[in-house]
């Protein structure tokens, strides 16, 4: 087992891998920006390290200078969270090169599963349903035109690398393509220095759906069941659930079974999470793979008992799984709102600022991850995300009251936040019914409520 293990990031996420390392007996080396200086939650490591200025291009994006901070703070392992350099090759390759063991896959793995391309050829191979799309990446817009006209419009333009919309398109006919092709082109090349990009059927009114995955170096693979994320808006994930509601239960097997068929096919390692969308005959199309851990993993260890930073931990340093698919026995509803330092009111814009209170709710099946704090100031350099409530309740309608209560407990001063149109959505009758899709808020809530989309 690992003595000591750095953790590549900051905020809630970095409070969690610290929380298990310290169950497990492990060492922690947090880093740290001058944005986060002083950050109550680093107080809880056995080192913090400085690794530069508030921009993250200076600091937490800085492989030079984190893997210096691990050298100096003698550490066996890097834990890289999410975001950042998480889902990084190069840094994943460099740290091997360097005798620090990453926790997460391999390089190989990471780099092939990157690559929306690469990842969906691999799943026809797994035999796991894809959107019928181009056959691989487009050179040309003659390409971008034949592809279309045999799929049949409308179409979905991705990028095949990063994520989070960008890149992405829809073209409702050729001249529509036209020009949205060399803008996604253009995005992509600017996000994520590839701008490659495909064509996928577009599925109108997909509902998103993902398959926990935990995977050992021994061949054992475990599904956790599955989470719907189909609560967006602009492509962002805002509140989270499990099980998928409305969701057969022959999809449901079939879809889990495929996710873990993809990880065997790219003889994968640790936490990932498989993506699909559901149309409206509740048909699943592989989209993704993220080869990390998630922000929304909490509902998929309240549902299983698993502790998921652990078994990524435990299956770095070379360890079997301790359970088996069998033992895994989902109970109950887990639901999780993400809490954002923004004001909907005004097109959900950032709201950096000191935090004069705040208070979280608790009691019986209430979990609070947060390093936010009374005093504590959200710094404008990195995502506006401060904390995470998650219910767990016997049923879905227990859980959705349980987590309107803790919304209302919440207390914070100072800044804005997303708790209170959590609490609208959760009250929606298109949420109760379970009926929601990934443009829902944008199509028909925000509207409704007369914010700007």
């Amino acid at each position: 087992m690992f003595k000591r293990v750095l953790i590549a990031n900051r905020g809630e996420i970095a409070l969690r891998v610290i929380r298990a390392c310290k169950e497990l007996g492990i060492e922690t080396v947090a880093i740290f920006s001058e944005a986060d200086r002083g950050s109550q939650y680093l107080d809880l490591a056995d080192q913090a390290i400085c690794v530069g200025t508030a921009k993250s291009m200076d600091s937490y994006l800085r492989v030079d200078r984190v893997i210096a901070a691990a050298e100096i703070g003698n550490v066996d392992a890097i834990h890289p969270g999410y975001g950042f350099l998480a889902e990084n090759s190069s840094f994943n390759e460099v740290c091997r090169s360097c005798n620090f063991t990453f926790i997460g896959p391999s390089p190989e793995a990471m780099e092939k599963l990157g690559d929306k391309n690469t990842a969906r050829e691999m799943a026809v191979a797994a035999g796991v349903p894809v959107v019928p799309g181009s056959d691989g990446l487009l050179e040309t817009e003659e390409d971008a035109l034949a592809a279309a006209r045999k799929i049949g419009f409308p179409v979905l333009i991705k990028a095949t690398a990063g994520g989070g919309g960008k890149g992405m398109r829809v073209a409702m006919d050729e001249t529509s393509l036209q020009t949205s092709i060399s803008q996604a082109q253009t995005e992509a090349k600017a996000a994520f220095g590839n701008g490659g990009v495909y064509l996928e059927k577009y599925i109108d009114r997909p509902r998103h759906v993902e398959v926990q995955i935990i995977a050992d170096q021994h061949g054992n693979i475990v599904h956790l069941h599955e989470r719907d994320c189909s609560v967006q808006r602009r492509h962002q994930k805002l509140i989270e659930e499990s099980p998928s509601p409305r969701l057969p239960e022959a999809t449901r097997k079939a879809m889990c079974d495929s996710a873990v068929r993809l990880i065997k096919q790219a003889s994968y390692y640790n936490a990932a999470t498989v993506e699909f969308i559901v149309d409206q005959n509740d048909k699943f199309y592989f989209i993704e793979v993220n080869a990390r851990i998630q922000v929304e993993h909490p509902v998929s260890e309240m549902i299983s008992g698993v502790d998921l930073i652990k078994s990524q931990i435990l299956v770095a340093a070379g360890q079997p799984l301790p359970f088996t698919q069998a033992d895994i026995k989902p109970f109950g509803a887990s639901i999780e709102c993400r809490i954002n330092a923004e004001d909907p009111d005004k097109n959900f814009q950032p709201c950096p600022g000191r935090i004069e209170k705040m208070y979280t709710p608790g009691g019986l099946g209430v979990r609070v991850d947060s390093h936010a704090h009374a005093g504590y100031s959200v710094p404008p350099y990195y995502d506006s995300m401060i904390a995470k409530i998650i219910v767990h309740k016997p049923t879905r309608e227990e859980a959705i009251e349980c987590m309107l209560r803790s919304l209302s407990e919440l207390r914070i001063s100072g800044i804005k936040t997303t708790a209170s149109f959590h609490a609208t959505v959760l009250k929606q009758k298109e949420f109760q019914e379970g009926t929601v899709d990934t443009k829902w808020v944008e199509r028909e809530l925000l509207p409704r409520l007369k914010l700007t989309k």
